[in-house]
This record gives C-alpha cells, sequence and structure tokens, in this order.
C-alpha cells in the first residue's frame, strides 16, 4: 500500500538575489565586502488529500520570490553580531569592527536580525520568515527543507519539521 506522505521539491530559476555582504569569524577577523548571486531550493512535505494534492505549492512558490525580493541588490548587515556595532549617522550606517568604521548608504543597506551574514544564518532567516508567516499552516505543510546556495560548490540546509500539534494547533513561539 502507498504512503499518503509525499514531498515537493520546489527548484526554481527565479529563487535567487544577489547581495554584498562580509562573514566575520572572529573579534579581529572578517572577509571583505563582496557579493554572491544566491539560490534557494525547498522540500516540502505534506499529505496528499482526496483531491490529488498534498497542497497548492504555487503560493509557497510566491512567498520565496517575495522573500527573494526582499534581500536582492542590498549590502546586508548582521544586526546582532557580538563583534560588529552598527549604528545611524544620517544617511549611512556605520558598521565598526575591529578598529574599522565602514560608512554604508541605509538605501542600499539591509540591518538583517542575525548575528552574521553567513549561508545558515541567511538560511535560517529564510526559513522562521515563512514559519511566522503561517503560510505552512494554512497550506499544511508537514515538514520543510530549505537550501541555500552561495555558487557552485557552496550550500546548506536548513531543516524544519512540523508536528501534527504545530499544524492543528499554530506555531509554538
Amino acid at each position: 500500500m502507498l504512503n499518503d506522505n509525499v514531498i515537493i521539491d520546489v527548484d526554481n530559476q527565479y529563487l535567487h538575489f544577489s547581495a554584498a555582504h562580509f562573514t566575520i569569524f572572529s573579534e579581529t577577523e572578517r572577509e571583505r565586502l563582496h557579493g554572491h548571486n544566491y539560490a534557494i531550493r525547498v522540500r516540502a512535505g505534506g499529505k496528499l488529500e482526496n483531491n490529488g494534492m498534498a497542497f497548492n505549492y504555487n503560493e509557497l512558490k510566491s512567498a520565496l520570490f517575495r522573500l527573494c525580493q526582499d534581500l536582492d541588490e542590498y549590502t546586508l548587515l548582521a544586526e546582532h553580531s557580538p563583534y560588529m556595532r552598527v549604528s545611524e549617522q544620517g544617511d549611512y550606517y556605520a558598521a565598526e569592527f575591529n578598529g574599522e568604521k565602514m560608512l554604508l548608504l541605509k538605501s542600499d543597506t539591509l540591518l538583517l536580525p542575525i548575528t552574521n551574514v553567513s549561508l545558515e544564518e541567511l538560511a535560517g532567516l529564510m526559513l522562521s520568515t515563512i514559519e511566522q508567516s503561517k503560510l505552512l499552516d494554512q497550506l499544511g505543510i508537514t515538514s520543510l527543507e530549505l537550501e541555500m546556495s552561495s555558487g557552485p560548490g557552496q550550500r546548506v540546509k536548513r531543516l524544519l519539521n512540523l508536528t501534527s500539534s504545530d499544524i492543528q494547533g499554530g506555531y509554538h513561539e
């Protein structure tokens, strides 16, 4: 007998964004400011329903596309880094790290609620944003794996497993 659980793999060409960043390795070491062409892919699990579908994955694709658009063509800064202090100076963010100050235009920069602009943190931010939107609950998605790459040979996977109580009763904070 067939199992009614299915995994839908969403790997569309338009699920990408370009952004500048630097990763901080310690209180004295960081990368130079540089850019990547990031791409995301998700695998979403659900139960096959009587209509022959697990869920409307077009809604999931639309939400992922909006997340990519929100990050596209910005310089990304980690708001909660233990090693960098970010302050506002008029039209600029002043990012202070290891005695150096970088001024970045606010209009070109996003301050993200993460500790480092790494693949791990960016993928986790996207996953938690999707989870907090309640879309997974609305669609009946029971698991979600988000994979993010910053170029060939560099990728990370983050997983979100939802229990039946999460799906039926909402998400736990």
